[in-house]
Order: C-alpha cells, then structure tokens, then sequence
C-alpha cells in the first residue's frame, strides 16, 4: 500500500466463523472414532459413508458440548432443535449434503468478553449451532488424482459465528485466543488449529468512517493459527482499502490466505446467498431439552476464567498480571488451587508457579499436567521457605533441581543431605559480617554518610562467604547493628 494512502478515515468490519471440533470419542451421528491422526479412511463404516439404507443416530455427548459451550457464552438455548440437510456436492462430503443445524441453531446469541487496550469489550454472537464436519481433499499425494480421506467426515462440530463487531486485526487475535481458552477450559475441544479441530474463516470489509451501511465483505479461509488469522486480516484490509482509494471495487468473493509468502488470493467469487436448500432432517427426531436437563449442565460449568481473575485479585490479593497468566490455562489453575490448598501462601505460591516451574516446563516443552511434582511437594518447599529454613535463591537453584530428579524425597530431607538449611544464629553469622566490614572500610565510610543502598553489596558478600546459608534476614539485622 502506498504511504500517500490515507488508511485512517476507514472503519474495518470483521465477522468471524469458527468451527471447533467437539472431543467426543466417536461421530455426531454414528460410532466411527472421531480421533485425531488414524491412517486414512479408518475411522469409517456404511454410515459415514451414506450408504443407502443407513440411518444416523444423534451423539448426547456433542449436544452437552455445544450447550455448555453456549451456557458459558451466556447464549440462550433453543429447548426444540431439529437438524436440516444443507445439500451441495462435494467430494468429502459422501452423503452428497451436510447434516446441520444452520437454520435452527441450538445456542442464540451471547458474548465473549475480549481484552483490548484499556480494558474490555464484549463481542456480540450471532449463534453456535452443532454440525457434522466433511472429510479432507488431498491434491498433493498423486500426480493425476485428488485423494480423498472421510475419516474426519461426520465428526461433531460446534460452528461459532459472530456479529460483524470486530473492527481490528488485534481484536481478531484477541477473540479467537480468548475463545480457544475457553473452549479448552470448558475441556469440550482442543483448541489446536494446526490439526484442524479449530478452524477460522473470517470476513472482512470496510466503510468510511460514520457511515451506517456495511461494505462489500470477502472471506478468507484456509488459517490454520491464531497467527495467521491475524496477518491474514492485516493483508485483506490493506488490498481492500488500496483498492477504494485507487478508485476500484472491491469484489465479493472468497480468498485463500498463503501463510508462506502472506498473501492471499481468489478462490471464487460469491453471490449474495447461496441456494443450499435447507429442509428438515427426515432421518433425525427433532430432540427437546428439558430446564431440569439445562439446569444440571448450568451448575455443572466450572468457575469460569474471568470470573477465577475476579476472585484471585479480590480475594487471593494477587496483582492482575499473575492472575491472569494463571488462569490461561485450567490445568494450571487447578494445579494453583491444590498448592495453595496445603499452603496458603497466595502470592508465594504464584511466583513459584510462574518462576521456577514455567521455566522448567518451557524448557522441556512440556504442560503442567507433565509436571513431575506434586502440589504437596511444591507446597512442602515452599514450607521450607516460608519457614526461613532455607532462602529462595537456595530452594529455587539447589533444592528444586533435586527435588525435580528425586520426587519421593521430602524438600527437607534435601535440604539436610546437601547441608542447605539456613544459618539462624547470630554468634555464626557475627563474625562473616565483621570480616566483610572489614573487607570494606571505604564502602562502610560512604553508607555512613547516607550511601544507604551499599546494604545490598553487604548482605550479599555475607551470603556469598556463608554459601548461602546466613539468614538473610538476620544478616540485615546485624548489619544495621553494626552500622549505626
């Protein structure tokens, strides 16, 4: 784009769509495994296939899914459901049409709340609504043919579509990593974009500043990371308003996005609307959700993440930022919970849990669900702390090392063995502060004169010459005794 273009007197308009694959074991409408990764057209039977003769059945467990992801969302939930065929061809789809429930979705409208600069905002759904997943084309494993793998045919998708309320790339990013959280923590899908069970088309378009009436939108599909989505937005945005200023149209139609290179480009122009000709599903009973039902999954939801922000500032004390790297993940909240459960030392235990422990599991790329210790083990060390046994540098740098390699051994039988326990007599600690003072004359002329920040080159020769063991808080005592 060039620099002479004025970008700022264009307001962006983003719609998002994202598809997110539900973790049941098997089909939204038969037993064929939904797993991830089998080798191709394994994961399938007559059902998946349409085979003439063949009826589906409706999984429960993809119908809980996408209610608690909509009971999360604030959503209303529709009580009378049915599910239509949307009829087009293509070759992964076998049947010849997609079970959905596009026009009578199960979820109606609801929120996701989305950070942004100076605070929040609340992005608006349109709907979630449940549908079957076609298989997977593949041009790329015969020089002459497209191959076709249907195991990912029939497995349970929940399709979240928003309202056209997103005006930035930023809050794009920001809504798909606050949407792929939740529907982790609501443990219904993996998140993981990369194989697929997250999905993102997003459709863009601009408009002059005040005006009321939407632009002409062009969707971009084919995003396989949070990432990408977002430099596939920054790219439509600029081709789209080069295109106004330089007097052109800008078309309707559906763009692929090249993560290699970081543009896009033309797949087919689109219509206004697409005929799919929608009808009931006469092989499906329409299903009714009883409040009784409804009310069992609304006390079933776990405390939800803002909610476990909320709750960690206000009542653990902890500073906003700790809580919210936290709560990030739920495993890693839970892990929080059960280690301030034994000891409830909020602030303490936060800093281990973002200190020493993430960089030990981001060093062996691994989740806290790998995490070798117990929460009654990092609590115990962090006892031995709290305790003044032995100071953080000790049991953050010696301690937890072997305790990583050792998990069955207590903290203070660590402690003892390795000769770590901190110095908390005064007559031992005395004379290493003499000599250090002594090691100093110059230094401790200028903390009498008002030097005082030199008290932290005295404390640490004092720890230095004790190995670490001198209490440093006594040592500080000391210090300002010997000082005065």
């Amino acid at each position: 784009m060039s620099a002479a273009i004025d970008s700022d007197k264009y307001e962006v308009v983003i719609g998002l769509e994202v598809h997110a694959q539900l973790l049941t074991e098997s089909k939204l409408f038969c037993g064929d495994s939904a797993a991830f990764g089998g080798a191709p057209n394994t994961h399938i039977s007559p059902i998946t296939l349409g085979h003439p003769g063949t009826l589906p059945k409706l999984n429960r467990k993809a119908v809980e899914y996408a209610i608690r992801l909509g009971l999360a969302c604030g959503s209303r939930i529709e009580r009378e459901n049915y599910f239509a065929r949307k009829n087009y061809f293509y070759p992964d789809l076998p049947k010849g049409y997609q079970i959905s429930q596009h026009t009578a979705p199960i979820c109606d409208g609801g929120i996701v709340a989305i950070p942004v600069a100076g605070g929040q905002r609340d992005i608006q759904l349109n709907r979630i609504h449940l549908e079957e997943d076609a298989g997977k084309s593949m041009h790329d494993q015969d020089p002459s043919f497209t191959m076709v793998d249907y195991n990912r045919a029939g497995v349970p998708l929940v399709e979240i579509v928003t309202e056209p309320a997103l005006h930035s790339s930023d809050e794009v990013y920001s809504f798909l990593t606050t949407l792929r959280r939740l529907v982790r923590w609501l443990d219904v899908c993996d998140g993981n974009m990369e194989e697929g069970s997250m999905r993102c088309d997003a459709n863009i378009s601009i408009r002059l500043k005040g005006a009321t009436k939407l632009g002409t939108k062009v969707e971009v599909k084919n995003l396989n990371s949070i990432r990408n989505v977002k430099r596939a937005v920054e790219g439509e945005i600029k081709r789209q308003i080069s295109i106004v200023e330089e007097g052109g149209t800008i078309l309707q139609e559906t763009r692929s996005f090249d993560a290699g290179n970081g543009t896009s480009f033309s797949l087919r122009s689109k219509e206004e609307a697409n005929d799919y000709r929608y009808f009931p599903e006469p092989d499906l009973a329409p299903f009714h959700l009883t409040d009784d039902y409804l009310d069992q999954l609304l006390k079933a939801l776990p405390e939800l993440p803002e909610a476990m922000v909320e709750r960690y500032v206000s009542q653990y004390g902890l500073p906003d930022y700790d809580a919210r790297v936290l709560c990030d993940d739920k495993a890693t909240a839970d892990y929080y919970e059960q280690v301030v459960a034994v000891i409830p030392k909020h602030k303490a235990v936060a800093n281990w849990l973002l200190g020493p422990v993430k960089s030990t599991l981001n060093e062996q790329n691994a989740a806290i669900s790998d995490f070798a210790l117990s929460p009654e083990a990092l609590a115990g060390l962090i006892q031995l702390v709290e305790d003044g046994k032995v100071s953080f540098s000790i049991a953050s740098s010696r301690i937890f090392p072997e305790l990583l390699q050792n998990t069955a051994e207590k903290p203070l039988d660590i402690a003892t063995r390795l000769n770590l326990l901190q110095d908390n007599n005064a007559g031992s600690i005395a004379p290493i502060i003499d000599e250090v003072l002594a090691k100093y004359p110059d230094k401790v002329a200028e903390f009498r004169k008002g030097k005082k920040g030199l008290m932290a080159l005295f404390v640490g020769e004092v720890m230095k010459l004790s190995k670490g063991k001198a209490d440093p808080k006594l040592t500080n005592q000391l210090l300002a005794e010997k000082l005065k």
